[in-house]
């Protein structure tokens, strides 16, 4: 007796393994979290927070050479 498959499709309509739905899966929340916002706020305002972290990083570093 002849079953109907019930293999996941692609997006392209391929049908696809357990392994290859596994490995979808786990890519999509890998890229879901690479593309996730850092912090939020404009162009302009997360300059002023980075350039913030960086003058502090040097002022701390500072500290530690004059020691």
């Amino acid at each position: 007796m002849a079953t109907k498959g019930t293999a996941a499709k692609s997006v392209s309509g391929a049908a696809m393994s357990k392994y290859d739905v596994e490995v979808e899966t786990r890519l999509k929340a890998l890229e879901e979290k690479a593309h996730s916002p850092c912090g939020g706020g404009t162009n302009d305002e997360r300059l002023a927070a980075l350039e913030a972290k960086v003058d502090d990083l040097i002022s701390r570093l500072s500290k530690k050479i004059t020691l």
